[in-house]
């Protein structure tokens, strides 16, 4: 037994030496909370990629979105970059699409874009 052990430490030492782990998934916007009259802006619909039922979606309640714009000026830190952070707050039907509330709505063009779905906060 102590022979495995040290494989597999050693094991995890090279996968820690190597490329940085990615701590997200990809996800698509489809759209906003809406029905058939009315659509409300401060909830936006994801489709998570690799989430397929509604009992995957219970994996990701809590973790935080992250949608990333890039613009024309620096801020003070010289960095191009703008985050706006959201949350998943439930799931929305039954193929691994979920609500998520944004600290700032999202924008109309931001519709059919990407966002990071990352691994964090755990509940585990």
């Amino acid at each position: 037994t102590s022979e495995k052990a040290r494989a597999i430490t050693m094991t995890a030492d090279k996968k820690t030496s190597g490329q940085p782990v990615r701590l997200y998934v990809n996800g698509a916007i489809l759209g906003y909370k809406r029905n058939m009259r009315n659509q409300h802006n401060h909830t936006s619909l994801i489709k998570i990629k690799g989430v397929d039922s509604k009992e995957e979606v219970d994996f990701y309640l809590g973790k935080k979105i992250a949608y990333i714009t890039k613009v024309k000026t620096a801020d003070s830190n010289g960095c191009k970059f703008r985050v706006n952070w959201g949350k998943v707050c439930r799931a929305h039907g039954s193929n691994g699409v979920v609500k998520c509330k944004f600290a700032r709505d999202l924008p109309p063009n931001s519709i059919g874009k990407k966002v990071r779905v990352m691994l964090y906060p755990s509940r585990v």
